[in-house]
């Protein structure tokens, strides 16, 4: 079943990336993603044998870890509107996979932003070459005592000297030692073998004066917990990150306080465009579970889908859908685009689209009735994996804030 483009101006070369993705989304992502979903532990996700790792690697293979990176450094480039096509069809197919598959770009991405020989060498080309899940990225920044309020830069709250972070890094002679942990919600935190690691600099700042660094994962000092045991997206694995004494030369440290904000500011714009497009693929998937369904369904002697209330539903689901994919796209594509983002975009998109997909999962519960509660469907599973998301990445309300603080200063009284 294919949705229909609206963008009349996309290329031949646009639309086969999105046929070829779906494909590798129906035929391999989505079946893996319903398999790693019933394992009772999630440790059993990452052992040896899973399916996770076959599918990591065959997406490895093809360069879609590569998607970020520009083409002179040897990534696939694809330009913003082709991001958001890509990474729909590929949380069409699971969410949690696109997370994982998300947040292992991100020190690399950020490396190759920067530029910097020792980043290129050590970070890029390693990352860009790797087809055996050999290096797995992640975005640690969620803390034990800290979350959403990690997110909000540029808020009063963020430069309250009295509420500073977890992980901590002072200068040591040419490079830095960090000590403190990560909480356990840290995306591919159980397996991966480089972070871009969030952290705080200088505690009289409060939140504001924090750092950036990536770093490889197999320093001494770095321990993990064990993997999460959670509602929904059961295929991402998370988990804890801990750091006693842990040293990294200077080239790691890629931003200070002096920088700090405006970086995490993009973080949070890129991160949060991303979500708004994951679950406008996940919000269509469940939508279209719904409308199946209603076709085949016999209820009160006839199709589902000739009741009127019925109908009235599948209209309103089909209408969030539509509105997800409009919001998104124009925050991914302006956000992506322009320096400074406007970040109060991206967070609209990560919200709504969030929302949306949770609301039109829910209907599509409804619509099933008793099924809709059960394993054997899989609309169950989509419903838990949208709830998620109205936490993940900044929880919803307090990304409001953020984006209320920042259209207070970008629009004129």
């Amino acid at each position: 079943m294919e949705y229909l483009e609206l963008d009349m101006n996309l290329t031949d070369e646009q639309i086969a990336l999105k046929k070829a993705v779906h494909k590798f989304a129906k035929e391999v992502i989505r079946p893996a993603a319903i398999q790693l979903d019933a394992l009772a532990d999630p440790g059993d996700v990452l052992k040896k044998e899973s399916i996770y790792w076959d599918v990591m690697g065959q997406m490895k293979k093809l360069g879609y870890h590569t998607v970020f990176i520009p083409e002179h450094f040897g990534g696939m480039g694809l330009s913003p509107l082709e991001l958001h096509i890509f990474w729909e069809e590929i949380a069409w197919g699971s969410a949690g996979f696109a997370v994982s598959l998300g947040v292992d770009t991100f020190p690399s991405f950020f490396a190759s932003l920067i530029g910097e020989d020792a980043l290129i060498k050590n970070i890029v080309e390693p990352f860009v070459n790797d087809t055996g899940c050999n290096f797995i990225g992640c975005w640690a920044i969620t803390e034990p005592d800290h979350g959403s309020d990690m997110l909000v830069a540029g808020t009063p709250y963020f430069h309250d000297p009295k509420i500073t972070g977890n992980v901590r890094a002072r200068r040591e002679g040419d490079g830095w030692v960090i000590n403190g942990q990560k909480s356990a919600w840290v995306s591919n935190g159980t397996h991966a073998t480089h972070a871009l690691l969030f952290l705080n600099i200088d505690q009289s700042m409060g939140m504001a004066g924090g750092g950036i660094a990536i770093i490889p994962l197999d320093l001494p000092g770095i321990s993990r917990g064990k993997p999460l045991n959670k509602l929904g997206q059961r295929e991402l694995p998370q988990g804890e990150i801990i750091f006693d004494n842990v040293r990294i030369p200077g080239w790691c440290m890629v931003a200070e306080p002096d920088t700090y904000e405006a970086m995490l500011d993009m973080t949070l714009a890129t991160a949060n465009a991303c979500m708004g497009a994951f679950f406008t693929g996940v919000a269509r998937a469940a939508f279209e579970e719904a409308l199946t369904y209603s076709r085949e369904r016999v209820q009160g002697g006839k199709l589902l889908c000739e009741h009127q209330l019925v109908q009235k539903k599948l209209f309103e689901m089909f209408m969030k859908v539509e509105t997800c994919r409009a919001i998104s796209r124009k925050a991914m594509v302006y956000n992506l685009s322009n320096t400074p983002p406007r970040t109060e975009y991206s967070i609209a998109s990560k919200v709504y689209c969030t929302q949306a997909a949770f609301e039109v999962a829910h209907e599509a519960v409804q619509l099933f009735g008793g099924y809709g509660v059960s394993k054997e469907y899989h609309i169950e599973k989509l419903f838990r994996d949208t709830r998620s998301a109205l936490i993940e990445d900044g929880s919803n309300d307090v990304l409001g804030l953020a984006a209320a603080e920042a259209i207070l200063r970008n629009y004129g009284a």
